[in-house]
């Protein structure tokens, strides 16, 4: 293989030695995996992974190339990417350039030719952690010691970083002619496109904003319901939108989506903590607990809701807060509820992209509480 030299170092002293995937240079994040089998060009271009280092568990990444519309965002904003082996010459008519060209292009270091399945399974029994990429330093105490003092994901304010700066309309060029029934307000705290593009083809006007725009400035809109996206981080240190929150529950629905269903939770008086080593892949079990109905969802968090002392209701000063979905790999809160005001919320991603679409009805619950 005549490839530029690349090494991993974690940040407790394992190391992985392979190729350079990508752009050269130097890269720190926290270390993921995603078990995916494919739709690398969502998982690549998802503002959730703002701050962390991805590795796809498939060990054949790159086949079907890069193209035009399966993007999620304008731009890339995760730190890294291995994978196991990246297929230079993609096949499929809608490709336009091959993967590593892509990241290359923008700018992301990434390492191949390494043993995923090894540093998957000791991220499963140790957890995350920081690790680096480098093609130009290959001292491995060094980049030891550069990824231990690497900034981390718990109290660091990850939004603030991929959100949108001005508030946009989303225009969808494929809907064509529909009717427009609702107003919905987006807050961007790193909105995948799929998420807009679900409620735009679901009759809704859509209006994304900036994570920080203020209540008053949201009910002045005067939408029909509110959006709560996905995005990456702590949610306990995004403090404007939890109070943001406070002020629109009870006077227009709210739907959280993934980042959205914790910062949700915390307004709502719950707390929220750092998973072992995440959810991220399309393969994740949820039981939906008023139904018993278990769906296969798309996932993709570090952080996640506790579950609260006194069970499954939270009383809150909204009024009781249910607990309607479970994880049943970790029974880990996956959705919540409102019982007094027209709130709820899920860990998934209902949008998919990638993924599987078990949870698209999701959105027609949000509709069915915008017209009530």
């Amino acid at each position: 293989m005549n490839a530029k030299k690349a090494v991993l170092v974690l940040e407790d002293g394992m190391y992985f030695c392979g190729y350079s995937l990508g752009a050269a240079g130097e890269t720190v994040g926290e270390l993921v995996f995603n078990t995916s089998m494919t739709g690398y060009q969502e998982i690549l271009t998802d503002p959730s992974y703002a701050g962390q280092i991805v590795t796809l568990t498939y060990p054949l990444v790159g086949n079907y190339g890069i193209n035009e519309e399966d993007d999620e965002s304008y731009k890339l904003f995760l730190e890294g990417f291995i994978v196991k082996e990246c297929s230079p010459f993609p096949s499929n008519w809608r490709s336009k350039i091959n993967l590593s060209e892509f990241l290359q292009e923008k700018g992301i270091v990434g390492i191949q030719g390494i043993d995923t399945r090894l540093l998957t399974r000791h991220i499963r029994d140790f957890g995350s952690q920081q690790g680096i990429i480098s093609t130009e330093d290959f001292d491995i105490p060094r980049l030891q010691g550069r990824a231990k003092t690497a900034p981390r994901l718990v109290g660091t304010d990850l939004v603030a970083k991929v959100a949108c700066k001005k508030p946009y309309e989303w225009e969808n060029k494929k809907s064509g002619l529909r009717l427009l029934k609702y107003k919905v307000v987006v807050y961007d705290c790193g909105v995948k496109y799929n998420i807009l593009r679900k409620l735009d083809c679901s009759g809704c006007s859509v209006h994304v904003v900036p994570a920080n725009t203020s209540f008053k400035t949201i009910l002045e809109m005067n939408p029909d319901g509110v959006v709560l996206s996905n995005g990456p981080g702590d949610p306990s240190v995004v403090s404007y939108m939890i109070e943001n929150i406070k002020g629109i529950l009870g006077k227009k629905p709210i739907f959280g989506i993934c980042l959205g269903h914790q910062l949700l939770a915390l307004a709502l008086g719950l707390k929220t903590y750092k998973l072992k080593f995440g959810h991220h892949g399309g393969n994740q079990p949820v039981m939906d607990l008023l139904t018993k109905k278990v769906e296969i969802t798309a996932q993709n968090h570090c952080f996640a809701v506790e579950i609260p002392p006194q069970g499954m209701i939270h009383k809150s000063s909204f009024g009781d807060v249910e607990i309607t979905h479970l994880n049943l790999n970790d029974k880990s809160v996956e959705g919540l509820k409102c019982h007094s005001v027209p709130a709820f919320s899920v860990q998934y991603h209902p949008e998919a992209s990638p993924g599987p679409h078990d949870a698209d009805y999701l959105f027609n619950r949000f509709l069915q509480s915008m017209g009530s």
